[in-house]
């Protein structure tokens, strides 16, 4: 029971950490750039209360998780952003790669860590820290390889059309429910049709394990 609760500690811990300070660090690079309204509603904290998401958090991770689909993801309450007050193509730009400049420092540092565990001489304190610094390592890297996707409401789509000043650019990255509906067809239930028809058809889970597995072996 004991170990148990140590695995669910070692993997719980990292993925709250990459995920909270994630939307932080978009929060933190609006309110460097002129805009506090994150601050304003108390989102610049490190409490995961106040950055739990039903959907995100909770509900699609456990879809994920029941459909097989070979890879959990969630998210986290997205951090309010006035971008009316960012007046300028480049402060959209480092606000929305904010998070995932953070998920790939912290990857970074994660794996620098590990450098100095092996010379623990116990091997319980060398286990744990071990299995917590490469899960770092492996839900950061997942995590920014996931948010540059350029669909909305991920950051990538923010990435590479906020700078578009057209109308179409504006609303494809505005359309947040839109955007979820459609990843969601596309992560879960194309998956459960593709085993209807033994076929392969989970797209975004061989994104996501192919390309962090290529990113995650150059760390660790």
């Amino acid at each position: 029971m004991l170990a148990y609760s140590f695995v669910i500690i070692l993997n719980f811990i990292p993925i709250m950490l990459a995920i909270i300070l994630h939307e932080i660090a978009h929060g933190y690079a609006a309110l460097k750039l002129g805009d506090n309204t994150a601050q304003r509603f108390g989102r610049l904290s490190l409490n995961p209360l106040k950055h739990i998401d039903l959907f995100g958090t909770i509900i699609f991770p456990a879809l994920l998780y029941a459909s097989n689909v070979g890879f959990i993801f969630g998210w986290a309450r997205p951090v309010p952003v006035n971008y009316a007050k960012l007046n300028s193509p480049k402060k959209m730009l480092l606000v929305a790669s904010a998070g995932i400049v953070m998920n790939i420092a912290l990857a970074l540092f994660s794996a620098l860590i590990l450098i100095p565990i092996d010379l623990i001489s116990s091997p319980f304190l060398h286990g744990v820290l071990e299995v917590f610094f490469v899960n770092m390592v492996v839900y950061n890297i997942v995590l920014a390889v996931f948010n540059i996707l350029p669909f909305p409401p991920m950051d990538g789509s923010k990435i590479f059309f906020g700078g578009i000043h057209k109308t179409w650019a504006q609303k494809y990255i505005a359309a947040d429910r839109i955007g979820l509906m459609v990843f969601f067809v596309v992560a879960v239930i194309l998956p459960l049709i593709g085993t209807f028809f033994e076929q392969n058809w989970n797209l975004v889970g061989w994104y996501v394990m192919h390309v962090s597995k290529f990113f995650i072996s150059m760390l660790i």
